[in-house]
């Protein structure tokens, strides 16, 4: 039988603009990846349960249509507004409503985590203080204490898109002061973390995790190149 590359269905906020050209980016060449956007203006707690109430039960009506092998829920934020079983239900709706196999961006970093097993680990975030705490409360639950927090308060999510590699590099120095963490985690995949890591390491010589970095690391992880697969949309 004949071989085709992965088939990746993106599921972002309608105001992401940095998670899909990541994708395309650092993945295209191996994969092919289809987006179908779910509407979100505000990074706020109560736009966010909109969105997942609202859009995205349709949202995987059509990326069904694409008939992906790996259903990726790109809002890390959205992903930690509850418990794990919060998480967790966001991955089975994708899987039992399109057959994809399904990545949460939460479930991917916390992968990479657990591989990293810091001690003293580091989160920053561009979002307003109670989603900063939801995603550390989320990575507390599976054993990451964070003994560092701070966002940049910032709520229009195309404000974020817009905040540059260098300034998310600046602001995680400014905020490190002394503190001195084993492992630094960038959350949002409307942020343009992944380029800053390389200026992190290399200046603070600690190893750093960016939402979209770990999302792309899972679906790499998750095969290639598989064999086609047959489903009846």
């Amino acid at each position: 039988m004949s071989t085709q590359p992965l088939r990746v269905g993106l599921i972002v906020p309608s105001s992401n603009t940095v998670m899909e050209p990541d994708f395309h980016r650092h993945i295209s060449r191996e994969s092919t990846v289809s987006t179908t956007r779910i509407f979100l203006e505000d990074v706020t707690r109560e736009a966010e349960v909109r969105m997942l109430e609202q859009e995205l039960p349709q949202a995987l009506g059509r990326i069904k249509t694409t008939a992906s092998d790996v259903g990726v829920f790109g809002c890390t934020s959205a992903g930690a507004l509850g418990s794990s079983s919060h998480d967790v239900g966001i991955k089975e709706m994708i899987e039992t409503q399109t057959g994809a196999k399904a990545i949460t961006v939460l479930r991917a970093v916390l992968t990479r985590l657990a591989e990293i097993r810091p001690c003293k680990l580091a989160v920053f975030t561009p979002y307003i203080e109670d989603l900063t705490n939801s995603v550390v409360r989320a990575l507390a639950e599976a054993g990451h204490l964070a003994m560092k927090a701070a966002g940049m308060g910032i709520r229009a999510n195309l404000e974020i898109g817009r905040v540059t590699p260098a300034e998310i590099a600046k602001f995680v120095e400014s905020q490190i002061c002394a503190s001195h963490p084993d492992c630094i985690f960038l959350s949002c995949t409307n942020w343009q973390a992944m380029e800053a890591i390389e200026l992190l390491e290399r200046k603070l010589g600690t190893p750093v995790i960016s939402s979209n970095q770990a999302a792309i690391d899972m679906v790499r992880q998750s095969g290639l190149v598989i064999s086609p697969r047959r489903t009846q949309l």
